[in-house]
């Protein structure tokens, strides 16, 4: 009984983490309206970064020179894949935003068996055929889609999808919290340096910011690794994948609740395409029979 309820309290905390998550599209987009991007990176990543490692001290510590270089190459394309969803999100709709970016759990494979050799089976490929035609669609090529900044979201998915593969030879030696806190750290410096060479740094003052800020900062990013890593501890891998990858679809939800931002009947089709395809690499591999 209490193993039941743990679990269901894991599962819970990740469906929060993944609506937070969608919720950032939105927030994101008008903070950065705002706000320049990479200032509004840097005030996020920082801040997420020293609360990590606090968090994770001891282990900070103890982190040797090949955990910080992991972390680092962890945080160039943590990096990338924020600073181009952020860009994106300048130029495209949060609903797109967040369908393109859940891309990542279908390209994690393709990527995997081109560069690592690693094997994939038919059904990935074939979820990579679908999700390319429901991009397609959501974007709308030669329809009036806001093609350029899905293509800075694409190579955001795409990012994200080489920060898999860095983060996961980097835990099999290093405990995750350093590495959090380093590739966060990474992450914020870098947008800071920026933001100070280009004349960017200044004070929020619109309170739309602020709240980005507290939320993408303290929830989404400090606290959204911890959960999911908690949670991962009772919920099964299917499980977790698929509560995880609701993320576009609550991205969509809050971009027409707070936003108003509705896709046409082509772009609904194509991110009905983009959520299948995303489900069904997470899915099918836990429904084969056991041999």
């Amino acid at each position: 009984m209490q193993e039941g309820r743990k679990q269901i309290a894991a599962e819970l905390a990740l469906v929060a983490i993944a609506a937070v998550w969608g919720l950032t599209f939105s927030l994101v987009q008008d903070a950065v309206a705002r706000i320049p991007v990479m200032t509004f990176l840097a005030y996020r990543f920082i801040p997420a970064a020293v609360i990590v490692g606090v968090i994770s001290r001891r282990e900070m510590f103890r982190l040797t020179r090949a955990g910080w270089r992991a972390g680092i190459v962890m945080g160039v394309f943590l990096t990338g894949g924020y600073v181009f969803q952020t860009l994106g999100l300048e130029r495209t709709s949060a609903s797109h935003t967040g369908f393109i970016t859940g891309l990542w759990v279908v390209l994690t494979p393709v990527v995997g068996a081109l560069f690592f050799h690693l094997r994939s089976d038919w059904h990935v490929w074939a979820a990579a055929i679908v999700s390319g035609i429901g991009l397609f669609l959501l974007s709308g090529f030669g329809g009036g889609g806001r093609v350029a900044g899905d293509l800075l979201v694409l190579m955001c998915a795409i990012s994200f999808t080489f920060h898999v593969f860095a983060t996961d030879r980097a835990v099999e030696s290093e405990h995750v919290g350093s590495l959090v806190a380093v590739q966060l750290g990474f992450c914020g410096l870098f947008s800071l340096l920026i933001a100070a060479g280009e004349g960017d740094l200044q004070v929020p003052r619109a309170g739309v910011v602020w709240l980005a800020l507290g939320v993408t900062a303290l929830i989404a990013s400090a606290l959204g690794f911890f959960v999911q890593a908690y949670a991962q501890k009772e919920a099964s891998p299917s499980r977790t994948a698929l509560i995880l990858a609701s993320e576009p679809a609550f991205a969509g939800l809050f971009a027409y609740l707070l936003k108003g931002q509705s896709l046409t009947l082509v772009g609904w089709v194509g991110a009905a395409l983009i959520m299948a395809a995303i489900v069904s690499v997470e899915v099918l591999p836990y429904l084969r029979p056991v041999p």
